[in-house]
């Protein structure tokens, strides 16, 4: 199938063609048609399986010009992901002269209020900051035609429960609602039902969107090794670009001045981490001029980069679907990817859990 089959016009199949975009993914196939007819639709799908596009191709071709008011409506839960999704939409822009407006914390509160002066067509906000709009009047959905919630699983886990349902309420009553997750779990799908009609389901399975192309290492080490173990790595391996997941802000910030002491060119991503600077970092990584981004889980949401080439877990992620998660960083549209995954004795179980989930053992790699 071709994205001519899905109704897409040809404006925007050559904007993607430009991007070296030829061929919808399976998600784009299963929910492009559905999203056309102005369904509603709960999708299943992990980052870098071409979800974003999934959504916002339809809504470009459902979005008019020419009416005077907000028609989409995009909410995710961190800034990372907001601003990718804007990237993306502005390369669309010129195919459907649509006004995009970008609502997310960190950013000068009174330039967006002079922007929604002017005719916004399409929002793509955080909660938070969507609600400041939405409090002072400053933002009107009461012709919205498409509601997108992006990540809605992370958006329930950071608590934006309330936020979420606040906004519902602000939509126009006849709305599509779109439900994009990475997992379905009961409260997402509680979500979901009690907001959505007669929603249609689309999944695309975990297993061919991350495991396969990606090379998978364990290292056994010690605590008090680790940091050696990773530094020997990373001489070893020398990545072109990589990403290295820790557990917390304080663990990111100390390894950051460790990795540095050891000569390593590195920046840290994580909440702490003031919005200009963090918009700094993601566009020096995306330009290959770091080599190592350092993340939280949290800060990782959204940290959708072409050219990853290897993950390091320096510490064991909570769960097998943040393991799942964290490595599907890499791995891309058919590239090959590595993984490496640092365990002490204490994290013997995890790393069972996560082995019986992805049904093989993990190869030990010697130092």
């Amino acid at each position: 199938m071709n994205f001519k089959e899905l109704g897409i016009n040809d404006d925007i199949i050559n904007i993607l063609k430009k991007s070296g975009i030829t061929k919808p993914t399976p998600i784009q196939e299963e929910s492009i048609t559905f999203i056309k007819e102005g369904r509603d639709v709960i999708a299943e799908a992990q980052t870098g399986t071409g979800k974003t596009l999934a959504f916002l191709l339809p809504m470009f071709e459902n979005i008019s010009p020419s009416l005077n008011s907000v028609q989409g409506l995009i909410v995710t839960p961190t800034r990372e992901l907001a601003i990718q999704i804007t990237e993306e939409a502005m390369k669309l822009k010129s195919a459907n002269a649509i006004n995009i407006l970008a609502l997310y914390g960190g950013k000068d509160i009174g330039s967006q209020l002079k922007k929604l002066k002017g005719n916004t067509h399409l929002i793509i906000a955080t909660p938070g900051r969507l609600l400041d709009h939405l409090d002072k009047k400053t933002v009107d959905l009461s012709k919205l035609k498409t509601l997108v919630l992006d990540e809605a699983d992370q958006m329930l886990f950071m608590g934006f429960k309330n936020e979420v349902e606040k906004i519902i309420k602000e939509c126009s009553k006849k709305h599509q609602t779109l439900c994009f997750s990475a997992t379905m779990d009961s409260a997402v799908k509680k979500l979901a039902y009690r907001y959505m009609t007669d929603p249609t389901v689309v999944a695309v399975k975990k297993e061919e969107v991350t495991l396969t192309n990606i090379k998978q290492n364990v290292v056994e080490t010690t605590d008090r090794e680790k940091l050696n173990s990773l530094c020997a790595v990373l001489k070893e391996d020398n990545p072109f670009m990589s990403i290295i997941f820790c557990r917390t802000k304080r663990r990111a910030d100390d390894l950051e001045l460790s990795l540095a002491k050891n000569g390593f060119r590195c920046e840290k991503l994580h909440s702490d981490v003031p919005q200009s600077k963090r918009e700094r970092i993601m566009k020096a990584f995306r330009n290959a001029d770091i080599q190592y981004l350092i993340a939280t889980d949290v800060a990782s949401r959204g940290l959708d980069v072409s050219g990853v080439t290897h993950i390091y877990n320096y510490d064991i992620p909570e769960s097998v679907e943040s393991y799942i998660h964290r490595i599907g960083r890499t791995g891309r549209a058919g590239e090959s990817g590595y993984t490496c995954l640092f365990v002490d004795p204490k994290n013997e179980r995890m790393l069972q859990e996560i082995e019986e989930a992805i049904e093989f053992k993990i190869e030990r790699r010697e130092l």
